[in-house]
Formats: structure tokens, sequence, C-alpha cells
């Protein structure tokens, strides 16, 4: 199944913990993990985080001000997000395709304002902020089944079937033929679920893909995977593992 790497946290930081965890065997096609992230201390200078692309959508909970909250998505290419010197942040990933709810109100950048929203994200955050990691898991399940009830996250089958067959899909056309789609049909499709053409679906997906195999797999040559590569992230595949943590 699909498996995106963690976002990029730099080696020569050693006060942020990060831990996931996977959902209930009911939500795992869903969602991909349960995630925390927070200072140990606090940090002598402003923490960066270099998110990189994985077609996923993340509800996003500040457990310092339960008040933030919010839906973030990126598109085709890395973030840096400054968290400041203290932070505290829970999360759910979902997989490509599953959030249902209207794309355009995801957010590809910090989230650093109260959430207005009709979600109950602030609820939620609030009924997380006095548990540990592993009983937060009960409330952000619940909050899932919330969003299921609502039609806001189900399974989509289109990309379902295309994160089912990835060790067979190297083109746009490879993809058409796993979904039984035309490639117009499944131009419209995916564009309609998950915002991206089903060629930037796949460079962001084969770009994930290369972290847990050889290249070679996905792309014409070495110098087509590096400059891909750096497109998607900043940096030259040696600079990325030389920074951080993968």
């Amino acid at each position: 199944m699909y498996d995106p790497i963690q976002d990029g946290r730099a080696k020569t930081v050693h006060s942020v913990s990060y831990q996931e965890a996977a959902p209930p065997s009911i939500l795992s096609e869903l969602v991909h993990n349960f995630w925390e992230l927070k200072t140990d201390k606090k940090l002598t200078d402003g923490f960066f985080l270099h998110a990189v692309p994985d077609a996923c959508v993340n509800i996003l909970l500040n457990q310092q001000d339960t008040r933030i909250a919010g839906v973030t998505a990126l598109r085709t290419t890395y973030e840096e997000l400054n968290l400041g010197v203290e932070f505290h942040y829970v999360g759910i990933q979902f997989y490509p395709g599953v959030w249902q709810g209207n794309l355009e109100d995801t957010c590809d950048s910090y989230v650093g304002t109260p959430y207005l929203g009709d979600l109950p994200l602030v609820a939620t955050s609030n009924a997380l902020n006095s548990l540990d990691f592993n009983a937060k898991q009960g409330v952000l399940s619940k909050l899932v089944q919330q969003l299921m009830q609502q039609n806001l996250v189900a399974v989509n089958p289109v990309t379902a079937k295309i994160l089912a067959n990835l060790d067979n899909i190297l083109t746009v056309a490879d993809m058409a033929a796993t979904t039984h789609m035309s490639p117009r049909q499944l131009q419209r499709t995916l564009k309609k679920s998950t915002g991206f053409s089903p060629h930037d679906f796949l460079k962001v997906i084969r770009l994930q893909q290369s972290f847990k195999h050889h290249y070679l797999n996905a792309y014409t040559d070495q110098s087509h995977f590096i400059h891909s590569f750096r497109n998607i992230t900043g940096y030259t595949p040696a600079e990325y593992y030389r920074k951080f943590d993968v």
C-alpha cells in the first residue's frame, strides 16, 4: 500500500519529536496514519518543517492553541513551514482522493489562524488536549467516523486502484489502463477528486516511491530523476539525504 515519507526534519534538530500510529482496521482504507509533532523543550531558533508533496490531505490540530486548526494539502512543490520555537500539533493523514470536502478550502501553507469552518475541529482539539498520544487516537478515530457520516471522507475507487497497483504504473497511460478509463475520463475524474492532473499526480506519487525503491524503476535515467526530485523538494537527492532524516 502507498506509504509516503515523513516531512523533512533537519538532522541537526534534537528537541523535536514525531510519532505516528496506524489507524484501526475499520479506517485503514481511509487513513494512512495519526501523527503528533511537538517540541520537547523550547528551541533556540525557529523550527522549519520541510513539507514534501504526497497527494494526501491532512487535518491539523494545534494543541497549544486549540482554536487553530485546518485542512491542509500540498500540490506539486515543497513548503518550508516555520513552526516557531515551541509547538505541539496532532493530525490525521488521509490517503489521496479520500477527502470529499471542497478542495479549495484546503490550505497549502502554515495554518496559524483560528478555524472558522463548520467541521468539529476545535471541539476535537479541546477533547485531545489533556490526553497522551495513545489516548488521542480514539478521539481522532471518532472524528474520522463523524466525517464519514457527513460524506466528507470516503474510499475513492479510482485512487485506491492506482495506489494498489503502483508497481505496474510508470506512465499516465498505465494509470488510465489500470483504472479502465480513457485518458480524458481519468483527467476529469482525478482533477475533480484530488485537484491533480494525472501527470502531476503521477509525478508526486513517483517521487514518493523513489524514497522506498530504486529510482530507475520509475525514471528514464539518473538525470531525469535528479531534475524531478529537485523540482519537487528543492534539493538534489544527495543534498536531501544529508540534511533531513528520511
